[in-house]
């Protein structure tokens, strides 16, 4: 089983800041924690420094953690506030069939809507039914 955790980095910042990213950890360690065979893959873990690529390795990677998403059994999406990058992961994992699940307050916005099997509002609630749930795949 693979699980894809995609989530907002930069945000809306003009800059080269990065939002807080210790959600990614939360949702690895409560994967591993639960199914410790579960492979999780985690862009920032990939790419820590990516803010400062060059066009050429932001386009590279960005499109491989495209296919990443596309090819994982399961997108955990972490969505605070609007992320273009998380959006775009979310798209190829739908149009690859491979389901999604939101971690977001933005329960009307038509992305998360459309391209979501499951959303939650917030990551205490997933992480609740991550800890009940059978199997990854449950959760959808």
């Amino acid at each position: 089983m693979r699980v894809f955790i995609g989530g907002v980095m930069q945000a809306s910042n003009p800059g080269k800041g990065i939002v807080d990213q210790s959600y990614r950890r939360q949702i690895a360690a409560a994967f591993k924690a639960r199914w410790p065979d579960v492979e999780v893959t985690d862009p920032f873990s990939l790419h820590p420094n990516s803010v400062e690529y060059d066009d050429t390795a932001a386009k590279e990677t960005l499109f491989a953690m495209l296919h990443l998403a596309a090819c994982s059994d399961l997108v955990i999406a972490y969505v605070p506030t609007a992320s273009m990058g998380t959006a775009l992961e979310m798209y190829a994992a739908y149009q690859a069939g491979v389901p999604v699940i939101t971690i977001s307050p933005l329960a009307t916005n038509w992305v998360v809507i459309a391209l979501s099997r499951r959303i939650f509002p917030d990551l205490a609630s997933f992480l609740v039914a991550l800890a009940a749930a059978e199997s990854p795949l449950t959760l959808v």
